[in-house]
């Protein structure tokens, strides 16, 4: 048993660890060295509210989640370490306080990086605090004093949309990383889709970049770093879902999110929501909404990023719609006019489900 892998009927120090957590932040009254239902209730309330799987089970991105939950800001000095960077609630705090203040520490993703540090130093500066880039007690409390609200909108959410709007309308020259599922029983569908996506992309002057071949199946970790190396506008990572009981169905997209922390990406979300749109209008795969998460790939690629969901491979009726070519190439007609929406200005948008390929080309979106 690791420390990655632990769930209902375990025992020893690790989970001794994990409930000293869960009490310290409130999810129980007290630690035990037993994994009991109580503890699996409150590693659920704790899942559901960190916006991961809720499954009871502490995986390994369960258990950074609890690592991170530790910190509070002002518990320990933040400050750079290139080698291993500090992770945790109080980055994320940290992170939160400048955004809002105006200091632009890029995403709010809870590790301590250049930008953030960069950051922290103008906004030392500005108050005429020792500028070293390292949050200790007299920054956190010239923090505290100087905290306030911006009006008209969060601040990184408000970049994050200017920097949208500042690269154009047309796709021409636009970057898209599409990161299609590895997993036995969806790679074939998932990369079929991508590579349809990826040529219809390609042919309105986008440059793409696909994170698997048929010799490459990346981590997580892996399509995050291709991500973030390729300066991208936009990451789309396909997937397929299952669940025990064969009557769960329907398409769901999910985006950056944490209304723990009150932080969510503002294209993310936008770009969510027209895929749904989109796709439900344009198909009868029964519409499961648009969700926050806080799963690595959306958290830490520095893009906004989206996962789709296209359907249930545990459900007969999802998995013969998604073996059909002419379906799935009508979820790339849907996912294409999602694209070019999000890049549409408001004067040239129409009714969902109404778009084509040739409507967006008249109104300019082709580039030159």
């Amino acid at each position: 048993m690791t420390a990655s892998d632990l769930s209902l009927g375990d025992h020893g120090d690790v989970v001794a660890q994990i409930t000293n957590t869960l009490t310290r932040i409130g999810f129980l009254s007290s630690a035990s060295h037993s994994f009991d239902a109580i503890v699996e209730s409150a590693v659920k309330a704790f899942q559901q509210e960190r916006g991961l799987t809720v499954t009871g089970v502490v995986s390994g991105s369960t258990l950074r989640a609890l690592e991170d939950a530790r910190w509070k800001l002002g518990d320990r000095v933040l400050s750079l370490q290139p080698q291993s960077p500090m992770r945790g609630d109080d980055v994320t705090a940290l992170q939160n306080r400048l955004s809002q203040m105006g200091f632009d520490c890029g995403k709010i993703d809870g590790y301590y990086g250049v930008r953030t540090e960069s950051a922290l130093k103008e906004f030392q500066q500005s108050v005429g605090t020792k500028v070293d880039g390292t949050c200790g007690p007299a920054t956190v409390m010239s923090l505290m004093r100087l905290i306030k609200t911006v009006s008209g909108g969060a601040p990184t959410g408000l970049r994050e949309d200017a920097m949208r709007a500042s690269r154009g309308p047309a796709l021409a020259n636009k970057v898209i990383v599409l990161d299609p599922s590895g997993g036995d029983s969806d790679a074939a569908i998932c990369y079929d889709i991508a590579q349809r996506l990826e040529g219809r992309l390609i042919a309105l002057g986008v440059a793409v970049f696909l994170t698997r071949s048929a010799a490459k199946n990346p981590t997580v970790a892996e399509s995050v770093a291709l991500a973030n190396s390729t300066n991208t506008d936009l990451v789309i990572s396909i997937h397929t879902d299952n669940y025990i009981n064969e009557r769960a169905h329907g398409f769901s997209t999910y985006y950056y999110g944490s209304e723990h922390h009150g932080i969510h990406s503002v294209v993310g979300e936008r770009f969510a929501a027209l895929v749904q749109r989109e796709v439900t209008a344009r198909t009868d795969l029964l519409n499961c909404r648009t969700h926050a998460k806080s799963w690595d790939l959306l958290r830490l690629t520095k893009a906004p990023a989206v996962i789709v969901n296209l359907g249930y491979l545990t459900n007969p009726g999802d998995a013969k719609k998604l073996s059909d070519p002419v379906f799935r190439e009508t979820i790339v007609e849907s996912m294409m006019i999602a694209i070019q929406r999000l890049y549409l200005s408001a004067e040239n948008d129409a009714k969902t489900g109404t778009l084509k390929i040739s409507d967006l080309r008249r109104a300019g979106l082709r580039g030159n």
